[in-house]
């Protein structure tokens, strides 16, 4: 099996987070107004659209690698349905355009990517999340 771990902490002053993996940061914060937020970061559901999106982007690479194509554009936009108390995704959306550098079809490309998208696979499979309480 293979994990991966990611750490948070309290960025000091605010009431927003840093979170990292390895050398790379990023701020986790609420809407200004809302408990305490101040939009000094990315919330939890755009970081789930992000995940997404950028998740399926990599595979797309790795793809493209695997089947000898030369990509020239992409561009992702993830639209991401939240509802409820508490809310919760119900739904994500991904409109994709993907050229490759020869103006080839690349329907193909895009079909093997979502076929192995880690992100998306995971979240439309589902899988536990379980909370431990430390010291």
């Amino acid at each position: 099996m293979i994990t991966s771990t990611v750490e948070l902490r309290n960025v000091a002053g605010t009431e927003a987070a840093l979170g990292w993996a390895g050398s790379h940061t990023i701020v986790v914060d609420r809407p200004e107004g809302k408990a305490g937020g101040r939009n000094l970061g990315f919330n939890g559901g755009q970081l789930l659209a992000l995940a997404i999106g950028g998740c399926f982007c990599n595979d797309l690479r790795y793809a493209a690698h695997e089947m000898n194509i030369d990509i020239e554009d992409i561009a992702v936009s993830v639209t991401l349905q939240l509802e409820g108390a508490p809310l919760i995704a119900v739904g994500a959306e991904l409109d994709v355009i993907c050229t490759s550098g020869d103006g080839s079809d690349t329907w193909a490309l895009i079909e093997r990517a979502k076929s192995v998208c880690t992100v998306a696979n995971s979240v439309m499979r589902g899988f536990p999340v379980s909370f431990r309480v430390a010291g």
